[in-house]
């Protein structure tokens, strides 16, 4: 008991002393994510929109930071070079600090932000939490990238998390990640993704997205389309390990591969909106082979898989081992459902829309596929959503 009270006196004594010494003393809170102290703008907390002043921080990307503490655990347990991590953006320092102080295995973190503030809160929550592998850079992202793109400077993993696209940092990130490392980014501009700005979309990822209900699979399959067409451009290959949404981010991971892909993974995604239809093509048409409409077009976009089996079973096996959220490992054991399932995936509202009835148990419609011959599961990708290799019409027919 006696150490338990030690250890609390001494981080309400560091506490104590960087309120004395730092000039935003009035302007931090302190708050507990995973297993690290962090110490936050105020105003973060309690906006709808945190404040860029004097840092950004977004609580409510917390599970987004769990999931990074899985998924960069999982892979670091197979990675056999340095374990170095390279946060380009980091703001405060709330994930990259979060991993070194909750993977034991890194060897070394770089936190680079371009704000100074943020970079000072940084350094005062790697002191609060006794972390010594933390490396702090003044930087604009692409510099920070480029001075890391060495043979020997290159990060194990590398996270781009901007305000926006991360298109624009995609060419440099891929270079300073190291031979089969991980390179995991973020998106949040989610009205470009969603079709609300298609010529946007086209210009910075490549592709048109479509209005529809699986919209956020359509954003994520044109990041990854992005990343993959980058990537060509350097004779590089990626391979997605493990893709994540919530309402106002997504964020894939990818494994880093400095050889040619020789597989075809781009595509289109054809919706049709009278009758419901989707598949993918790898031509551009436009006519509904269910119903002769004229459909619409996503993509170009990544058409295989969002999820790599292995990683998911290591991230399932190393969530057990970590402080997160409770949700985590059912997202979790949804991706691991839907690994393999056609692109697209349906939802009970849709079902019942084109049926004029009520919606559907879910567990009850995916038996009923499985029950004529078809591969049914649930999706991480909608709470009532569920993926299939049956058709719109013979969902239809069994409601």
């Amino acid at each position: 008991m006696r150490d338990v009270q030690s250890i609390q006196q001494i981080h309400f004594n560091l506490l104590n002393h960087f309120r004395q010494e730092n000039p935003l003393e009035s302007e931090l809170a302190e708050i507990v994510e995973g297993s690290t102290r962090l110490l936050v703008p105020k105003e973060s907390l309690s906006e709808k929109v945190p404040p860029k002043e004097p840092a950004f921080f977004n609580p409510r990307a917390r599970v987004s930071r769990d999931f990074s503490i899985i998924a960069y655990s999982a892979f670091l347990k197979n990675f056999k070079g340095p374990k170095i991590f390279l946060d380009s953006l980091a703001g405060i320092g709330a994930r990259s600090i979060r991993v070194a102080n909750e993977i034991s295995s890194i060897e070394k973190v770089v936190v680079n932000d371009v704000n100074p503030q943020a970079l000072e809160i940084g350094k005062s929550i790697a002191e609060l939490n006794q972390v010594t592998k933390c490396e702090f850079s003044e930087n604009e992202a692409c510099r920070f990238l480029s001075l890391h793109s060495t043979r020997d400077g290159r990060g194990a993993i590398v996270d781009v998390d901007p305000f926006g696209a991360p298109s624009r940092y995609l060419d440099c990130a891929i270079r300073a990640t190291f031979h089969g490392g991980l390179l995991s980014v973020t998106a949040t501009d989610m009205t470009v993704l969603h079709g609300i700005f298609p010529e946007a979309c086209q210009r910075k990822y490549y592709g048109t997205p479509v209005r529809t209900t699986y919209g956020n699979e359509i954003a994520l399959r044109l990041i990854l389309g992005c990343m993959n067409i980058v990537a060509g451009r350097l004779d590089i290959m990626i391979v997605p390990l493990f893709v994540q949404h919530s309402m106002h981010y997504y964020k894939a991971y990818t494994k880093i591969l400095v050889k040619t892909n020789t597989k075809n993974c781009m595509g289109y995604i054809l919706h049709c909106d009278n009758c419901g239809n989707r598949k993918v093509v790898h031509e551009v048409e436009y006519t509904c082979n269910i119903c002769n409409s004229k459909a619409k077009l996503a993509g170009p976009l990544w058409t295989e898989s969002l999820h790599d089996k292995d990683f998911v079973d290591s991230m399932i096996s190393e969530e057990k081992n970590l402080t997160v959220d409770k949700s985590c490992i059912t997202f979790l054991e949804k991706c691991q459902g839907e690994i393999d399932m056609p692109p697209a995936y349906f939802t009970l509202d849709e079902i019942a829309h084109r049926k004029q009835s009520a919606p559907p148990s879910l567990a009850n419609i995916i038996e009923k596929i499985k029950g004529i011959g078809h591969r049914a599961t649930k999706t991480s990708m909608n709470p009532t959503g569920f993926k299939t290799d049956a058709a719109i019409d013979e969902i239809l027919s069994l409601v």
